[in-house]
């Protein structure tokens, strides 16, 4: 995970509008912001997305 999806999944954390292991309307939301290199992250590595979101890692 580099530096621009991180951003990304704390861009989309701090609107408070879904529980982030919900990462269907994660990847909505994050269409909405434009984020589609987080779109397509969660899509294809969904293990290293959980294990940030758990240990923030």
């Amino acid at each position: 995970m580099n530096d621009k999806i991180r951003d990304q999944i704390l861009q989309v954390r701090d609107t408070g509008r879904t529980n982030m292991f919900d990462s269907a309307q994660v990847q909505v939301i994050a269409d909405q912001m434009g984020f589609n290199e987080l779109v397509i992250f969660i899509e294809e590595h969904p293990k290293e997305y959980v294990n940030f979101i758990i240990y923030g890692e």
